[in-house]
C-alpha cells in the first residue's frame, strides 16, 4: 500500500510523520491477555492523568492543533486517541470490539496517537492520500453514521475517504473475517521516534495476540 501525504496537510504541519504496519493476521472475539494488559494501562492513567492534563499530552496536543488548523473544534470532533483515555478517566467502560480493534485501541492509548486500522482487502486501489475533508463530502463513520469531515485530516483510497482521526469508515472497517490489515499512525508532533515505537508495539501486539509473524512497517512524510 503506497500512502502520499497531500501538499495541503504538508502545508498545516510540515512536521507529520506517519507510519504504516501492513500485515497478514487471523482476528478473534475477545482476548483474555490482551484485555489484562488493557485494564493495566486503564489504571495507571486513572493514577496520572485527569481530563483535563490528558490535552497536554504531546500527542494529543498536536492533533488538536491540526484541527483547529483545518477548521474543526477538537472537543467536539475529538480525536480518537483522546476520546478513549478520556472515557477511561470518566470512570467508563472501554467498548470491547474484537481483539484486532482492542489492540489498536490499546496502541493509541499508550502513546496517545490516532490510529486508523483497516481491512485492506475493502481498500480501492493501491494507494492512500492524505487530505482534509470538504464540505459535504460523503463519510460514514463506524457507529456515528454520517459524519461531517470538513476540515478533519482524512485518509482517501480511490473511491473516497476511509479514515479520519475521530473516526474510521464503515466501508474499510476491521471485522471477524479480517486477513490483510493496515494500520496508520498519524504522528502530527513530528516525533518520528515515538511514531515507530508505536508501529514496533503494534506488531509487537500481532504477534502476541494474533498469530501474526507483525508484518511490515514503512514510514512516510
Amino acid at each position: 500500500m503506497n500512502v502520499i501525504v497531500s501538499h495541503e496537510i504538508a502545508e498545516v504541519c510540515p512536521v507529520f510523520v506517519g507510519a504504516c504496519v501492513d500485515a497478514q493476521v487471523e482476528n478473534t472475539a475477545y482476548c483474555e491477555e490482551l484485555w489484562d494488559e488493557i485494564h493495566q494501562i486503564e489504571e495507571r492513567f486513572r493514577r496520572e492523568l485527569t481530563t483535563e492534563s490528558l490535552k497536554e499530552l504531546t500527542s494529543i496536543a498536536a492533533t488538536r492543533a491540526i484541527y483547529k488548523k483545518c477548521g474543526k473544534d477538537p472537543s467536539r470532533y475529538r480525536p480518537a486517541s483522546e476520546a478513549l483515555i478520556r472515557r477511561v478517566l470518566q470512570g467508563k467502560e472501554l467498548y470491547q470490539i474484537d481483539t484486532l480493534v482492542d489492540l489498536i485501541n490499546l496502541a493509541s492509548m499508550v502513546y496517545g496517537y490516532s490510529i486508523g486500522g483497516f481491512d485492506a482487502s475493502k481498500f480501492v486501489g493501491d494507494t492512500l492520500t492524505l487530505g482534509i475533508g470538504r464540505e459535504g463530502e460523503p463519510y460514514e463513520g463506524i457507529g456515528r453514521g454520517m459524519l461531517n469531515i470538513a476540515g478533519l485530516p482524512v485518509y482517501r483510497d480511490a473511491v473516497g475517504g476511509v479514515g479520519t482521526p475521530t473516526s474510521d469508515n464503515e466501508r474499510t472497517k476491521i471485522t471477524m473475517s479480517t486477513r490483510h490489515l493496515v494500520v496508520l499512525i498519524n504522528g502530527y508532533d513530528g516525533n518520528e521516534n515515538r511514531v515507530v515505537e508505536n508501529a514496533r508495539f503494534i506488531q509487537d501486539l500481532l504477534r502476541r495476540y494474533t498469530r501474526s509473524d507483525g508484518g511490515t512497517l514503512t514510514i512516510f512524510f
